[in-house]
């Protein structure tokens, strides 16, 4: 089985992505804030060990903290055979249809296209550590400053409309 995707379905993907989630003044497009990566990162995540699954923590470091994220958790023989089977399925979704793609990206079908616009949304808006939301663009479109621990939210903050 191939795992990840090839430099071409790269391409593919980042364009597909950008359609069904453009970007605007506010906003950057899915694909462009790093939803291939996002991607590639879910469908290789047992080339690492620990494989790259849940991130640790409990601080990411952006606002105090020892930064964390990046200690990936072990997962258990049960979660392990449930990843890989997922991302067996995962791979053979996406190889299968970023291959199948026209050259204006017509030839989507709506199974294909609710896998990446989910992937497309989970990367633009996820915490970075796992691969999208480059340079936390999405996060900044939506002024979400992401976790805030340890220093936590503030009365003011919680409550402001």
């Amino acid at each position: 089985m191939q795992t990840g995707l090839t430099p071409t379905q790269t391409l593919s993907l980042i364009a597909l992505m950008n359609k069904l989630v453009p970007g605007d003044d506010l906003s950057p497009a899915a694909g462009d804030s790093g939803g291939a990566e996002y991607v590639n990162m879910l469908l290789t995540a047992f080339d690492y060990d620990p494989p790259h699954i849940w991130a640790g923590g409990p601080f990411s470091g952006r606002h105090g903290g020892a930064a964390s994220f990046e200690n990936w958790l072990e997962l258990g023989p049960w979660e392990i055979l449930a990843w890989k089977s997922r991302i067996e399925d995962l791979n053979n979704q996406y190889h299968a249809g970023l291959d199948s793609l026209g050259p204006e990206l017509a030839e989507i079908s709506d199974e294909f296209r609710e896998l990446v616009f989910t992937h497309a949304c989970e990367a633009l808006y996820g915490d970075p550590v796992y691969g999208g939301n480059r340079e936390m663009s999405g996060w900044l479109a939506i002024d979400y400053r992401g976790d805030s621990q340890p220093s936590g939210y503030s009365d003011q903050e919680v409550s402001a409309p």
